[in-house]
């Protein structure tokens, strides 16, 4: 499982990728795998409001359809158009050209909520057993 360690993660198996006051989110290579092909994915809108820990979209494999959290409140500046016509990037590429969203952030204090590498390991060892 590849698990880059200069981003942050949730519990729910999302990333961020911090740039100033602007963070780039996607799913963990644990979570692409866990749930197989992805086929469909739905986002929110540019510009609409997004709350930390809340959900903000979908998506669809052919083994399961599961939500996708918001790791921190803010706006979404920016909606991944590629993914949105190719999932399968998301399989393929979950830290690079498969990202979901960019979101402006509305309280950079919420990335104290999120887990490091190691922490984020821990969740997905207690996962798996």
């Amino acid at each position: 499982m590849d698990l880059p360690a200069g981003l942050l993660y949730t519990k729910e198996h999302e990333w961020v990728k911090l740039d100033g006051a602007n963070a780039t989110v996607g799913i963990t290579d644990y979570a692409q795998s866990s749930l197989g092909d992805i086929v469909y994915v739905e986002m929110p809108k540019a510009g609409s409001a997004v709350e930390q820990f809340k959900q903000m979209g979908v998506i669809e494999s052919v083994k399961a359809v599961s939500d996708i959290f918001a790791p921190l409140s803010g706006s979404i500046l920016e909606v991944n158009a590629d993914v949105e016509n190719d999932p399968a990037k998301v399989n393929s590429d979950p830290y690079g050209a498969g990202w979901l969203v960019k979101i402006a952030l509305a309280d950079a204090a919420q990335t104290k909520a999120l887990l490091d590498a190691a922490g984020y390991q821990k969740v997905v060892d207690a996962a798996d057993h």
